[in-house]
């Protein structure tokens, strides 16, 4: 597997795990975070480098948690139903192409709506986006 390829396949499987009930619009979302994370000048020290690695750093998408309910579907372990993974790597080829713009305003952070309360770094952020089930932030502190 080529470095995209692992690329687009980590990609994809995060989409599926922290977004697959969403829309296609919303899992592209999802990606825009993740891509703008990936060219975000910190990316190497902070985030990560490449897709992969941005969505491989520990705690930073809960799904790859090895205690995540999820974790087993990412890893293989679990076949992830074959017409989500579809979209979510629908979703993964138009943000890495850059086909489809940026619908989050440059976000770098999300959390789900489904969460007991907003998470801490939320406070002081820029929301940029409330989509489906996701709210959508920049600068945070």
């Amino acid at each position: 597997m080529t470095a995209i390829e692992k690329d687009r396949d980590i990609l994809a499987r995060t989409l599926w795990g922290e977004a697959r009930s969403e829309s296609l619009t919303g899992q592209i979302a999802v990606a825009w975070t993740i891509r703008n994370r990936v060219n975000d000048g910190k990316a190497k020290s902070w985030w990560g480098e490449g897709y992969a690695g941005v969505c491989l750093k520990p705690y930073q998408f809960s799904c790859w948690n090895s205690n995540d309910p999820n974790f087993a579907f990412l890893s293989g372990a679990k076949p992830i139903p074959a017409g989500q993974l579809a979209q979510a790597q629908k979703a993964a080829d138009l943000v890495m192409s850059g086909t489809e713009l940026d619908p989050t305003g440059g976000a770098t952070h999300y959390y789900a709506t489904t969460m007991p309360k907003a998470p801490a770094w939320a406070v002081g952020a820029k929301q940029t986006l409330m989509l489906g089930h996701h709210v959508f932030f920049k600068d945070v502190p």
